[in-house]
């Protein structure tokens, strides 16, 4: 019988991990280590630049605040707990919904937790708000929204469904709102309302992952752009049509296995047919 070396199971446990999910933890894990490791001065310097401020000047003239503040965290503890909570509710999201959907859901819900923070500030204070607690709100609530009678099991409780867990956290936001416990609590609720809008879009028919795909597409290019050498080739519209119509297939694809082939347009039907006929 082989046995794997610890090494080689860890390496293969993480890759088993979905995509995003697993870019998200990874890169979050890789700041805090940063944060934890530079010293009090520099990690102040960091959230200074990249925490979120609810001031509107600044969130309007530093607008990558609202998504930077996503992967700071202000304890080991806030880490580890939002990143289980993704982990455990996020795998199911995102092999179902597909990456381009999850992340739209999941920056959509981060987002969303801010500028309602921002809307309120004047009421509960301008504070520095950091950790990707919104965001994964949002993924919790598309995953009681799929799969509401779920148990949940959590330690020295019976198992709870989905549903009741998820609407039992945010009226436990909802209570303490304002109790100056530094909790970024309108950030969860937020986050939570803008997941459910988003998640009950994507099954109304919304297709979220156009938001994604010119971000694709947008690096795609920077990729293929090539110095101009004489013994270097250039890539051509061909190259990069190519890539393209293999994202078209591939949403087509998914699309009838979630709805069947009736549900495709004319347009789409056209074109499977034509790429079918090509390949």
């Amino acid at each position: 019988m082989n046995h794997d070396s610890f090494g080689s199971a860890l390496k293969r446990g993480y890759m088993r991990i979905p995509t995003v999910i697993r870019v998200i933890i990874s890169i979050n894990i890789a700041v805090f280590i940063i944060q934890a490791f530079s010293g009090t001065g520099f990690n102040r310097t960091l959230v200074s630049l990249f925490a979120f401020d609810p001031a509107w000047q600044t969130a309007l003239m530093q607008p990558w605040r609202f998504v930077t503040y996503m992967f700071l965290h202000g304890s080991g503890f806030h880490l580890i707990f939002n990143m289980l909570w993704l982990w455990w509710m996020g795998r199911a999201v995102e092999e179902n919904l597909g990456p381009r959907t999850f992340s739209v859901i999941y920056f959509g819900a981060g987002i969303g937790g801010v500028v309602l923070n921002m809307g309120v500030a004047m009421f509960l204070g301008y504070n520095y708000v950091i950790g990707a607690s919104g965001a994964v709100f949002g993924i919790m609530v598309a995953f009681a929204y799929m799969f509401p009678r779920t148990p949940i099991m959590l330690l020295l409780l019976p198992p709870i469904e989905a549903r009741f867990l998820v609407a039992g956290l945010i009226a436990f936001d909802l209570i303490f709102i304002g109790a100056g416990d530094n909790i970024a609590r309108i950030v969860h609720l937020g986050g939570a309302g803008f997941g459910y809008l988003l998640i009950q879009a994507h099954y109304s028919g919304t297709d979220l992952s156009a938001v994604v795909r010119p971000i694709e597409n947008l690096f795609r290019r920077s990729k293929t752009k090539k110095p101009r050498n004489k013994n270097m080739y250039s890539v051509t519209d061909v190259d990069i049509m190519e890539e393209r119509e293999v994202d078209e297939l591939d949403d087509i694809l998914e699309k009838i296995s979630k709805k069947g082939y009736d549900s495709l347009t004319a347009e789409e039907k056209k074109k499977l047919f034509d790429l079918s006929k090509r390949n």
